[in-house]
């Protein structure tokens, strides 16, 4: 398949672009990266490709638009079905996979968002206990799943590598900004060898942001949000 029919539409600060890029990375399969700067405005073709929610990512294969993270990662798990698999392939591992990717979304990270936009130190300090208890949650599915192996997914980056791995310079900015290591040693070792294993890995290392750029935008949208939240509507 030629360059041209795959593309990724995407914005480098997005966590969420960065899991469609990883797994066409571990599939191997070529695809053009069209970026997106959010904060200015959004594209024609963005607005045609997702109308729904008018986010990134959005992937285009031919004329056929794919939309949200999780789902464009488990479709080019089906359709590039040749390379390495991204989902486990028993049902069970798979629906289990797909259970802690949602806690991540729908819960943890939330949480860590929360803790940059906090207004209060009360505030701050809340959603870091959160933060908190949801890495030792996944310390703990990380060894079940792991059945003692590099990855979630066994030998390789899988489903729940990447639904995780792609918050992990989120985390760093968080622990920056909060002069506090939440993953550690003591508390999380395993997947803090995880994480130094998933970073450097030759799918990844290309497509995650600098730390410290990433702290950069992260200071301007936390002050885009305070900015709305005290405007009047």
């Amino acid at each position: 398949m030629a360059v041209s029919d795959v593309k990724v539409l995407g914005s480098w600060p997005s966590p969420f672009v960065m899991r469609p890029r990883i797994a066409l990375h571990v599939k191997s399969v070529n695809y053009e990266y069209i970026e997106e700067i959010l904060l200015e405005s959004k594209s024609e073709l963005l607005l045609k490709s997702n109308p729904v929610f008018k986010k990134v990512p959005v992937l285009l294969h031919g004329d056929k638009p794919i939309c949200e993270s999780l789902i464009i990662v488990q479709y080019i798990d089906e359709v590039w079905s040749s390379g390495p698999s991204i989902l486990p392939s028993d049902p069970y591992e798979r629906a289990n996979s797909r259970f802690w990717a949602a806690y991540i979304d729908e819960m943890w990270f939330p949480a860590l968002r929360g803790v940059l936009v906090a207004e209060s130190e009360d505030a701050k300090m809340a959603a870091i206990a959160q933060v908190k208890e949801g890495l030792v949650l996944l310390e703990e599915a990380f060894g079940k799943l792991s059945q003692g192996k590099p990855f979630f997914g066994g030998d390789q980056i899988g489903y729940l590598d990447i639904a995780l791995g792609s918050l992990l310079v989120c985390l760093q900015v968080i622990e920056k900004f909060s002069e506090m290591k939440l993953l550690t040693e003591a508390r999380t070792r395993c997947l803090l060898e995880w994480a130094h294993r998933f970073s450097s890995h030759v799918a990844v290392k290309d497509v995650m942001p600098e730390a410290d750029k990433f702290a950069e935008f992260a200071v301007k949208l936390r002050a885009k949000i305070l900015k709305a939240r005290a405007t009047p509507e």
